[in-house]
C-alpha cells in the first residue's frame, strides 16, 4: 500500500487550498474551522496562512504546523456505519 502524498498545494481564497495527491486526486479544502490550538493559532492571520510550503509529504508552516496527508486526503469525507 502506498502512502498518500500531497504533490502539488497552492492557496485559493480564505483558509481554502488547493490540493493534488500522489494519487491524482484533486480537492480544495476550506481549514479554517481546524486553526484551533497553540500551533495554529497564528494562522488565523490570513498573510501567515498563505506563506505555507510543501515539504516531501504535506504542506507546513514556518512555526512547525502542518497536517498529516492522510487527514487532508480523507477530509470532509464522512464514514457510513454498518447497519446491523
Amino acid at each position: 500500500m502506498e502512502l498518500i502524498k500531497v504533490t502539488e498545494a497552492k492557496y485559493f481564497e480564505g483558509y481554502k487550498i488547493a490540493f493534488k495527491f500522489s494519487d491524482g486526486r484533486k480537492k480544495t479544502i476550506d481549514l479554517e474551522n481546524e486553526l484551533w490550538g497553540e500551533v495554529f493559532e497564528p494562522l488565523k492571520d490570513i498573510s501567515v496562512f498563505k506563506r505555507f510550503t510543501l515539504n516531501p509529504f504535506t504542506i507546513q508552516w514556518e512555526n512547525g504546523a502542518d497536517f498529516a496527508p492522510e487527514f487532508l486526503y480523507h477530509y470532509g469525507e464522512t464514514k457510513k456505519e454498518k447497519v446491523s
